[in-house]
C-alpha cells in the first residue's frame, strides 16, 4: 500500500474538521436524527439505515463522524421491531432524503444540495438503502455488512447502475450475509471489500437487543475502519474529490481489507446456525 492511502486511512479514522449539530427528524415529520456540520450550504447528504432490533443511537459515533467530515447524515428511527418492514425502512430513508433536500436545517445556514445524495446502511439496513435506491437515482451506495431482505436487494440491484460501496466481514458466507450475491448481481461500479477479522455486527455501538440473541460485541477496530472507507468513498463520490479516489478504486490496497471478486469460485458448505442467525432468518 503507498504511504499516501496508508496516510489517508489515518486520517479518516478521526474526527473531522467540522463542528457537529444535532437534530431531532420528528419535528419535520419523520422519526428520526440528523447530524450537520455547524454550517455551510449544497452539502452532500447521507441516509442511513439501522440494522434489525437496533436503532439510530447505536450508530451515534458512525453519524457523527460523517458529520465532521461535512456531510448532513440523517436516519429514521423506524421499524425496529423483531418483525420489521424493509420496504417500509426504505420508504423512511427515501423520505429522510426530501427532508434533507427541502428543508434549510439548524437556523438556516445548512442546505444540501440535491444532486449530492447518498444511500447507506448496516445489515437490514444496507438492504433496505439498495431496495431505496432501486426506486430513486442517487450519487452513491453504501451497504455495511449487509444482510437478506424481503423483497431481496440482490434482485434489484440487477437495475442500479449507481456506484456502490459493500463493506463484509469475516462471515461474508454466513446465511446472515448477502454480500456476494449483492455485489454479483449490482449492475453498476461496485466494491466488495472484506474487512480482516470483522463481523457482521460489529461497527454497533452500546448496548442492544442482539446481544441476548447471540451477536458479537462493538469491535472498536472494526468501527475504526468502516468510518474510513466510507468516509473516504462518499468524499470522493458525493464531492469528487480526487484526493480520495483510492477510496473508490477496486485496485487500491487497503492495510486491513481484501477485495473480494465476487465471482470467484468458493466453497458452497455452509456454517452451522447461531441462534442470532437463526433469529435474522425470521426477519422479512
Amino acid at each position: 500500500m503507498s504511504a499516501s492511502v496508508k496516510a489517508l486511512l489515518s486520517t479518516l479514522t478521526s474526527k473531522g474538521p467540522h463542528r457537529v449539530l444535532r437534530g431531532n427528524l420528528a419535528i419535520a415529520g419523520q422519526p428520526g436524527v440528523v447530524y450537520t456540520p455547524e454550517s455551510g450550504l449544497s452539502l452532500p447528504a447521507v441516509a442511513f439505515g439501522h440494522s434489525w432490533l437496533t436503532s439510530t443511537s447505536n450508530y451515534r459515533g458512525l453519524l457523527e463522524h460523517l458529520a465532521s467530515w461535512g456531510f448532513v447524515v440523517a436516519a429514521p428511527n423506524t421499524e425496529r421491531g423483531p418483525i420489521p418492514s424493509h420496504l417500509g425502512l426504505a420508504t423512511d430513508l427515501l423520505t429522510t432524503l426530501d427532508i434533507c433536500t427541502g428543508v434549510r436545517l439548524g437556523d438556516g445556514t445548512i442546505s444540501v444540495h440535491p444532486d449530492r445524495l447518498a444511500l447507506a446502511g448496516h445489515a437490514m439496513g444496507a438492504g433496505a438503502a439498495v431496495i431505496a435506491a432501486a426506486q430513486r437515482p442517487v450519487a452513491a451506495v453504501a451497504a455495511l455488512f449487509p444482510a437478506p431482505t424481503a423483497p431481496a436487494a440482490e434482485t434489484l440491484a440487477t437495475d442500479i447502475d449507481t456506484p456502490a460501496l459493500i463493506l463484509t466481514g469475516s462471515d461474508i458466507e454466513s446465511v446472515s450475509s448477502n454480500a456476494i450475491p449483492l455485489a454479483t448481481a449490482w449492475a453498476g461500479p461496485a466494491i466488495l471489500r472484506q474487512l480482516d477479522g470483522a463481523s457482521n455486527n460489529g461497527i454497533i455501538e452500546g448496548r442492544r437487543a442482539l446481544a441476548a440473541l447471540g451477536a458479537g460485541k462493538h469491535e472498536s477496530k472494526t468501527a475504526r475502519t468502516t468510518r474510513a472507507l466510507l468516509t473516504g468513498y462518499l468524499l470522493h463520490k458525493l464531492l469528487n474529490d480526487k484526493t480520495y479516489a483510492p477510496f473508490a478504486d477496486p485496485e487500491a490496497v487497503i492495510r486491513h481489507t481484501t477485495v473480494i471478486d465476487p465471482d470467484a469460485p468458493r466453497d458452497e458448505e455452509k456454517p452451522k446456525l447461531s441462534i442470532g442467525q437463526i433469529s435474522q432468518l425470521l426477519r422479512r
